[in-house]
Formats: C-alpha cells, structure tokens, sequence
C-alpha cells in the first residue's frame, strides 16, 4: 500500500497540469479589448435604431454625447482611438448635433460612429479627410 503513494503523487499532479493547461487555452482564446469593442460596435451597427444625439465633447480618443430613448435622457461615451481614419484630425469638428443608433434591448448600448457607419453630419467630407 506504501508503494501506491507516489503513483497517486504522480496521477494528481498529471490532474493539476492537465487543468492548469485547459485553463490557459481558455484564457488565450478570449478576444482582445480591441476587438470585443469592434465586435460590439459592428452588432449595434447592425442591429441598432437611430435617434438624434449631441456629441457635447470629444478629444483624440473619446466621444461624450447625450440623446433620449423613450423619455428616458443618456449620457454616453465611446472610444474613437481606434477609428481615428474616419474622423477628421481636429477633434473640436465632432462636437454638434449627430445621428446615431443604439440596441434595442438596451437603449444605452450606442455608437456614434463605427467601421461601416457614420452618424456625423457632414460625413462626406470627413471620409476624405
């Protein structure tokens, strides 16, 4: 019975390994920030209704606006790091009245602008920049 031990050793470390291992790929699997951000806007770029907003601030990175749904006031923001080659270099051009479209379920799940869409005024002149 002595000499049991170390094999049971040996089958609970193999165990620990094998879930350590199992965990890991998991963890590489999840997507990036980035792209369940990108993710998220193509499903309300998709998906969305568009309503009237006003973007009251934005800088190089972020947008600040506010719109209404139902009664029911939003103030919202969205990271633009990433889709700085739809927008114009000078961020104060952003503030203003703008379109955009949220989730139907979820009313404060909205975008601005994404990929594929534009909810600025004025949009064909921003594409080219």
């Amino acid at each position: 019975m002595a000499s049991d031990w170390p094999l049971t050793g040996l089958a609970v470390a193999a165990a620990l390994l094998a879930i350590a291992v199992i965990l890991w790929l998991i963890a590489a699997r999840r997507p990036s920030p980035e792209k369940r951000e990108k993710r998220r806007r193509t499903l309300v770029n998709r998906v969305g209704r568009l309503t009237d907003g006003v973007v009251v601030e934005a800088n190089a990175t972020s947008l600040f606006y506010t719109y209404s749904v139902g009664g029911v006031g939003y103030h919202a923001s969205q990271d633009i790091s990433h889709l700085s080659e739809y927008l114009p270099d000078e961020a104060s051009k952003l503030v203003g009245p703008v379109w955009l479209k949220y989730a139907p379920r979820n009313p404060a799940n909205s975008i601005v602008v994404c990929e594929g869409w534009s909810g600025f005024r004025g949009w064909k002149e921003m594409e080219t920049k």
